[in-house]
């Protein structure tokens, strides 16, 4: 099993997704911004660094907000999903296509990874549906 962290980073009331390269596993899937655990790391740390690299931004990781196991056809991941806060830095698209924040009703006008779906209906539940509109 694979340990995968990734980042809830909220901005007023919307949430950042992350589109994944059309060249890699899942290719142009939405997801939350993240990767793999590398020995020796803690998932805080590996959740760092994994930001610094994709977003070029430093983040401030607090609670876990969510974690589920999801079997794909090419590995099985366990995700663990972190409450994060941007301290430093403004998101650059280094990894990904493209880079959104989106309301909790925005959530149903993207495709995302199959992992992410039990989280974005946890994020509907605690959050509600939101008002305002997706930038």
């Amino acid at each position: 099993m694979t340990e995968v962290v990734a980042a809830l980073i909220w901005d007023k009331d919307k949430f950042m997704i992350c589109q994944r390269p059309a060249h890699k596993a899942r290719g142009l899937l939405w997801e939350f911004v993240g990767g793999k655990v590398e020995p020796g790391e803690t998932k805080e740390q590996a959740l760092i660094r994994e930001c610094q690299e994709e977003l070029a931004v430093t983040l401030s990781i607090g609670d876990v907000f969510m974690d589920v196991v999801h079997e794909y056809p090419d590995l099985t991941v366990h995700l663990t999903l972190f409450n994060a806060v941007v301290i430093e830095g403004v998101p650059q698209k280094f990894e990904h296509k493209d880079i959104k924040w989106i309301a909790p009703s925005g959530i149903p006008n993207y495709e995302f990874c199959p992992a992410d779906v039990e989280i974005l209906k946890k994020i509907i539940e605690v959050y509600g549906n939101g008002q305002g509109t997706d930038t």
